[in-house]
């Protein structure tokens, strides 16, 4: 049964991203991050809606994308505002009318009414609310018996997810952005039932005090007590405002919306060669980050790395933790950069393998951010050369 006080939830059950090029995404998952093909809507289903869905798995890793097929769908509505991106994140739910009840006496805000329906080996039921991140949805589903489908119309392609040869195994977190995160804090608090789980207050100009240039954060994570899905919001920090990595995605996005999502990988230094080989781009590491990681580490508790500094550093991986616990992450580049077009959206995937540590990589949000910004001021001075020479 689920619990009196909280929505039921027993984990992520899929995202939904809207694109242009359903092709590409299909390329990128399927052909580089070895993702299976599950399935795909039913010839019935696109002429009812004017969109092409193909939803792709690996391992416990369930991602829906859709293109429009003709002006005027939810697709195209969508994609008249933003860059491609994530539109909805869906948990499973034990007990779907359990969820409800307690999201209406909330004053969740529902966008249809619950859809229930028999599939091929069991049945489907969804609500769908709005949320703090704009035209970012969130969607609660239950399953019943051994369903194949993964929706009402969705033709079934492959009945289970692929093993995935480079080990991803399964969404970690969802990170998202926007101006204002209290906003997102008290949905998650008061409407989803979550609680506190993490936070950080960064800027880079902390050790840099005299630079006229930086960029900063605050975070909060936000986890179901039942099943830990964890929902982090980052917001800009002054000074430099404007300038914050934050900031800048709420621009490129046109709105707050989803930044990443984690998969998680019990192996990541296999992971993340394999993905290499495939052409998948990362973000990059000071080569100092490196010279100074064991010392950083044992300052921290943590003695027992048992991956070789030298393939992390090869790699470009990062690692934080305390108290003989860590974690190890990389970051993608965002699928703009990824794919050479500024209508991909500024949207990244982050692997994460974790030895014990349950954080977010505090230590490393220095490393990150100046990789992040080194790659926006990279396009943004592109973009100012290209407009000066379009004008002259």
């Amino acid at each position: 049964m689920a619990s009196p006080k909280n929505l039921g939830i027993t984990g992520y059950d899929s995202a939904h991203f809207y694109v242009h090029d359903l092709d590409r995404a299909r390329d990128f998952y399927v052909n580089k991050m070895d993702f299976a093909v599950l399935g795909r809507s039913s010839p019935e289903l696109e002429k009812e809606t004017g969109v092409r869905t193909e939803v792709y798995g690996a391992r416990n890793i369930r991602f829906a994308v859709s293109a429009s097929l003709r002006k005027g769908s939810a697709v195209d509505h969508y994609l008249q505002r933003h860059p491609e991106g994530a539109k909805r994140i869906a948990m499973r739910v034990k007990d779907l009318d359990h969820a409800i009840e307690k999201l209406d006496a909330r004053k969740a805000c529902f966008t249809h009414d619950p859809v229930e329906e028999r599939l091929s080996g069991g049945t489907y039921k969804e609500i769908n609310i709005t949320g703090p991140l704009g035209d970012v949805d969130y969607t609660f589903i239950e399953r019943g018996g051994n369903v194949d489908q993964w929706a009402p119309g969705m033709d079934v392609v492959v009945g289970e997810g692929g093993e995935n040869r480079f080990g991803l195994a399964a969404m970690d977190h969802v990170t998202s952005n926007i101006r204002s995160m209290m906003a997102a804090v008290l949905f998650y608090r008061d409407v989803l039932g979550f609680e506190h789980f993490w936070d950080i207050d960064f800027h880079t100009q902390d050790s840099k005090p005299d630079a006229t240039t930086g960029s900063g954060l605050r975070s909060i994570v936000m986890a179901d007590p039942d099943s830990l899905v964890k929902f982090a919001t980052n917001e800009p920090k002054k000074p430099h405002f404007t300038d914050s990595q934050i900031q800048v995605f709420v621009d490129d996005n046109h709105g707050a919306g989803v930044q990443h999502i984690a998969l998680a990988t019990p192996d990541i230094v296999q992971t993340v060669g394999g993905l290499r080989q495939r052409d998948v781009r990362f973000l990059d590491a000071p080569d100092t980050y490196y010279g100074m990681l064991p010392e950083r580490m044992a300052g921290r508790g943590v003695t027992n790395i048992q991956e070789d500094i030298e393939v992390l550093e090869e790699n470009r991986i990062l690692v934080d933790g305390r108290d003989e616990r860590y974690l190890l992450q990389i970051f993608m580049k965002e699928n703009a950069e990824l794919f050479g077009d500024k209508q991909a959206g500024p949207f990244f995937h982050e692997v994460i393998q974790r030895r014990g540590d349950n954080g977010f990589g505090e230590g490393n949000f220095r490393a990150l951010f100046e990789s992040i910004e080194k790659d926006q001021t990279k396009r943004l001075s592109k973009a100012e050369i290209e407009r000066m020479v379009t004008v002259d």
